[in-house]
């Protein structure tokens, strides 16, 4: 996400719903947008700087400071536990919460895959049929594209409902307008006359971004051997929208490793009469900023994921760029209408596709915000039948 977390990336993960001093996050809602828990979401805050904004989403005397950042209380979450009727994420998680309470639990928003994408082996046998299990158990799984969703029938999993579920991001509604209207004032972007472009490598830098990470050598040969291959066709089309249509364009970030990457291989690789109507975001920010700056954009476009589906969820038309180190979540483009709008960046023949698309949504912002507008119509018509279903099997738990 644009708070630089990578969310519910795979596994087993998911949100149904989770009650704190009687507030229930989830369900419809969403607006908890738990990241992880308790010592993962506090070494993500720690980071990032989260945490105030974490703190402001929950009632006073459930968060304190753990490893001085925001955590939960350890016995707010025993409380919860012992109080909700669901429960939320990881894979681990619903392991220890069906043995500690013996509570039903679904799955909600996920990838199932063969992979995590931050590892570059496949996962084995022992531990797939293990999440087999776990999925197996709820009353509930909803993946959140159709290749994980084949996967856990082909892997013989029994959950009693298993469908398409959106993933939780396109429900994000966080904001902090005051903050975008400035930055986009002091760099002269004005509001429907500009493009979002965000880089990736192919597996993120985590030791750039958590203190005490060592550089993982092998992952690091894999992103500098690609990082040509796979952001050439971003920075050309940042070129041509430039030179091509009356669009600026802003280098922004979704982790906190990618405004050096943006400078590196976009901003500082253009040419000379384009770099005046690019707008390279130095500094990092949370979510509530970042989908501020989006709903003002004409679009966005690169190689991330949850900045596209935020943006989705919020009418913005969005091209999505991705390779196999991703898992199958990019195929959900697919799911909710919008194939024209991805791009497998492992095979050759998609690549030149990037740049008509990328113009064509430049040069006729109307017809690209339709497009968006009919994925979220399926985006909310399928929240809307998920959430009835989680909302009926609360009542029966």
């Amino acid at each position: 996400m644009a708070g630089g977390a990578e969310c519910l990336e795979s596994g087993l993960a998911g949100l149904v719903g989770f009650e704190f001093g009687g507030t229930e996050f989830g369900g419809g809602d969403l607006r908890g947008r738990v990241e992880d828990l308790a010592a993962d979401l506090a070494e993500d805050a720690g980071v990032r700087g989260v945490d105030g904004e974490f703190q402001g989403l929950f009632p006073a005397g459930e968060v304190e400071q753990f490893r001085g950042v925001a955590a939960f209380r350890p016995s707010s979450v025993q409380r919860a536990w012992r109080r909700a009727r669901g429960f939320l994420f990881a894979e681990k998680d619903v392991v220890k919460w069906s043995a500690a309470t013996g509570k039903p639990y679904g799955v909600y928003g996920i990838t199932f895959s063969a992979r995590d994408s931050t590892a570059l082996a496949g996962a084995s046998d022992v531990a797939i049929s293990e999440t087999v299990r776990v999925l197996s158990g709820a009353k509930f799984a909803f993946f959140r594209d159709s290749v994980s969703l084949g996967l856990a029938k082909q892997r013989g999993c029994t959950a009693p409902i298993m469908e398409f579920g959106p993933d939780g991001a396109f429900a994000t509604d966080l904001r902090d307008d005051g903050k975008a209207i400035a930055f986009l004032r002091e760099h002269g972007l004005e509001e429907g006359k500009f493009l979002c472009c965000i880089p990736r490598l192919r597996m993120s830098p985590y030791w750039k971004m958590k203190p005490g990470l060592l550089l993982d050598e092998k992952k690091h040969a894999l992103n500098e051997s690609k990082k040509e291959h796979d952001l050439a066709p971003l920075r050309q089309a940042i070129v041509e929208v430039v030179r091509q249509s009356p669009m600026k364009v802003l280098v922004c970030p979704e982790d906190s490793s990618q405004m050096e990457l943006g400078k590196e291989m976009l901003v500082d690789q253009l040419p000379e009469d384009v770099r005046p109507r690019v707008v390279w975001r130095e500094k990092y920010w949370l979510t509530d900023e970042a989908l501020s700056t989006y709903v003002r954009s004409a679009g966005l476009f690169g190689a991330e994921m949850h900045s596209p589906i935020m943006c989705i969820g919020n009418g913005i038309p969005a091209i999505v760029c991705r390779w196999t180190e991703q898992t199958s979540k990019g195929i959900m483009w697919r799911d909710i209408g919008l194939g024209e709008w991805l791009f497998d960046m492992d095979k050759e023949e998609e690549i030149p596709g990037i740049l008509p698309a990328v113009l064509a949504m430049a040069k006729d912002p109307a017809a690209a915000q339709a497009k968006a507008a009919k994925a979220r119509e399926i985006v909310q018509r399928r929240q809307r039948e998920t959430m009835a279903i989680v909302g009926k099997s609360f009542t029966a738990a």
